[in-house]
């Protein structure tokens, strides 16, 4: 199975830093697969995945998402994912759904229309299906966002980045500020289109729980890579057989510190 993900002695130091932020590091993931980046606030988690969806410039290295070169083909590699960031990116003074409408047409989903009423069935029943795994109701949808809650806006922009049906789906704690019922709608669907449409999923997460499925884990730790494997091996080569990945994690960071 091909890598549709490929980093190479990826390197990022910010100017006037002692020392690196991403230090000479390397993995791949395959499509389809489930991956996850774990790591402490502040080892680089967020940088690595600045870089891979092109907002941030890396210092030296190579990456290529889907085939494409993230520094040359930015615009190409930006067409092919999907990204729900740790910080909002909505527009405030938009309600909702004009929020995903945007999105979609920047995408060249549909056409632009000025009214929800005007845009075509497939796109209503597309943002139906997916605001209804979510959580948000029609009401939310009409909804300025600077008048939504936290977990609303979150919801929301998890929709959005669905929209386009994208090859990779960046996840930057996604599930932070979602309630119970919320998290489990949204990873039955991430189950779902893993399946159906070997979406390859690239999570972050502090609920270490949600990684517990991955394909592979990649821990790292003032960064560089500290532990690379299946759940099932990082746990077997750290802790033991009957643990969680998250006693396996917390051993492997207390070691490497």
């Amino acid at each position: 199975m091909s890598s549709i993900i490929s980093v190479k002695n990826l390197v990022k130091r910010y100017r006037n830093s002692p020392t690196s932020s991403v230090d000479d590091i390397s993995f791949s993931v395959k499509r389809g697969e489930f991956f996850s980046l774990l790591g402490p606030n502040g080892a680089g988690k967020t940088t690595i995945i600045s870089i891979l969806t092109t907002t941030l410039s890396k210092t030296s290295g190579d990456c290529l998402v889907a085939g494409l070169d993230v520094a040359t083909q930015s615009a190409s590699v930006r067409a092919k994912i999907g990204i729900i960031f740790q910080n909002p990116s909505l527009d405030k003074n938009l309600t909702a759904e004009e929020n995903i409408r945007f999105h979609a047409c920047l995408y060249n989903l549909f056409p632009y229309r000025p009214l929800y009423t005007q845009m075509p069935d497939n796109y209503k029943i597309q943002v139906k299906s997916l605001t209804e795994v979510i959580g948000l109701t029609a009401t939310d949808l009409n909804k300025q966002v600077k008048d939504m809650s936290g977990g609303m806006r979150r919801k929301l922009e998890i929709v959005r980045s669905l929209m386009h049906k994208p090859e990779i789906l960046f996840l930057d704690e996604p599930t932070s500020g979602l309630d119970p019922l919320s998290r489990k709608n949204l990873w039955d669907y991430l189950t779902h289109i893993r399946k159906n449409d070997r979406t390859t999923i690239f999570l972050t997460t502090h609920y270490l729980e949600e990684a517990e499925d991955c394909d592979n884990v990649c821990i790292i730790n003032n960064g560089k890579i500290v532990a690379y494997g299946s759940p099932g091996d990082i746990k077997r080569q750290y802790t033991g057989h009957h643990t969680t990945l998250e006693q396996a994690y917390l051993k492997i960071i207390q070691e490497t510190n």
